[in-house]
């Protein structure tokens, strides 16, 4: 068992701002904007069209791309990701059924008194994963599948596009895979830009320079450690 964490979800440069964080940990998924140009026949929501509790009246009419998809989440039935980005596709490629991946996003702290596990300002967190269910594609094994194999994907933000451009697609088990209820930290407690143990120790990342934005690849040890810590504070809440 192995994984990779990928950086998700709206930040300072789009649209602008980042999700929040709340005081006991919860914090809300918010997608980046659309980017391409939109299938014509796709439907794509705004971000006045998501249960969210972050004002994004300045955006409201902007269509997300949501991408990561979360069952139960903004509408969404299935757990997919995709990615254009060769940086990011190399490291998924190598995954097969059975890996994780951890998928983390940048968080703004909101509230007056948060736990003393939330850096202040803002940090980087675990927002969820999915358990693969089948070997990752590549855009090559996607454009040779029949068109009920790629009906599983069809709620995927690049296969809305009007031209499809993911290097790499990933179908998570609906039975191991979640978006989180609390998140767990990557951040260290004081500043959001200090990367904690769980970046330098257990990943690959030196936690130096911009680490927030980088893939980080986990051992089996690694992996079993996050979903640990994961498991941990949803019991916890479980039972407040």
């Amino acid at each position: 068992m192995r994984s990779v964490a990928i950086n998700v979800g709206a930040n300072t440069n789009e649209p602008g701002f980042r999700g929040p964080i709340y005081d006991d940990g919860r914090f809300e998924y918010v997608p980046i904007p659309e980017s391409e140009p939109i299938d014509p026949e796709a439907t794509v929501p705004t971000y006045g069209d998501l249960d969210l509790h972050v004002d994004v009246r300045s955006v409201a009419d902007v269509s997300v791309h949501l991408d990561p998809t979360f069952a139960g989440v903004h509408g969404s039935e299935l757990y997919t990701y995709g990615d254009p980005h060769g940086v990011k596709a190399r490291p998924l490629l190598e995954l097969e059924a059975g890996d994780f991946v951890f998928f983390y996003a940048t968080l703004s702290t909101a509230g007056s008194d948060p736990a003393d596990w939330i850096a202040p300002e803002w940090g980087t967190y675990v927002i969820g994963h999915f358990r693969l269910g089948r070997d990752p594609l590549s855009a090559a094994d996607y454009h040779d599948l029949p068109p009920y194999g790629k009906e599983v994907f069809s709620e995927n933000a690049h296969c809305k596009r009007e031209s499809f451009d993911a290097e790499v697609l990933l179908y998570g088990d609906g039975m191991g895979s979640e978006l989180y209820d609390i998140a767990v930290p990557l951040s260290s407690r004081a500043a959001g830009v200090d990367a904690n143990r769980l970046v330098t120790d257990c990943s690959s990342d030196s936690g130096k320079g911009p680490w927030w934005r980088r893939p980080m690849k986990f051992d089996a040890e690694g992996t079993e450690e996050l979903l640990e810590i994961h498991d941990a504070r949803a019991h916890e809440r479980a039972f407040r």
